[in-house]
């Protein structure tokens, strides 16, 4: 049994969350997220907040408990506090600019590289070289800095592309370091 499930995952103040069914809802002040659980989790509400247990009819339960434990432990953050990432872009004339629901980056090519923004992320320019992304799901906030930092990552040789502000890129030598 997955150790973290078996804490309670506390609610903070003015987070509401329900079952009916199998969909579970949370409320809060960043907004509303909704999931499906899987036959054999169950969600129930205590006064300490939320336990996650299985269902004892259930055979496939026990090996998902821990990950539907943090995947409603996540969306509980999300709406209570919001989940942000952070890109910064290195090289010359490298910049990012928010065009309504699109994304614009200019990192080198000779054509333009246009995202169009997800439902629910907003994103923030700083500096045309810091983009922010900001939003109440996880997964979407990962995914999109992923897909992001995809169009143009680290080179080793100068560091050049889009990096996330906390990642470490390992520099190789190049030719005239080699012997």
């Amino acid at each position: 049994m997955s150790k973290k499930a078996k804490l309670p995952i506390v609610l903070p103040k003015g987070v509401e969350a329900k079952v009916e069914g199998s969909l579970f809802t949370v409320k809060g002040p960043k907004g509303t997220l909704t999931r499906e659980l899987m036959k054999g989790i169950v969600v129930a509400m205590e006064d300490s907040g939320l336990k996650v247990t299985i269902d004892p009819n259930e055979k496939l339960g026990y090996n998902f408990l821990g990950l539907f434990w943090s995947l409603i432990f996540n969306m509980v953050q999300g709406v209570s506090e919001g989940f942000k990432k952070q890109l910064e872009m290195i090289g010359v004339g490298y910049k990012a600019v928010v065009q309504g629901n699109l994304l614009d980056l200019q990192v080198g090519f000779s054509h333009p590289t246009k995202l169009p923004i997800p439902n629910g992320i907003e994103v923030i320019i700083e500096k045309n070289t810091l983009i922010s992304i900001l939003g109440n799901d996880k997964q979407m906030v990962g995914q999109f800095a992923a897909v992001v930092r995809a169009k143009r990552p680290p080179e080793p040789y100068k560091g050049k592309g889009i990096r996330y502000v906390d990642e470490y890129v390992r520099k190789k030598a190049g030719k005239a370091g080699k012997k």
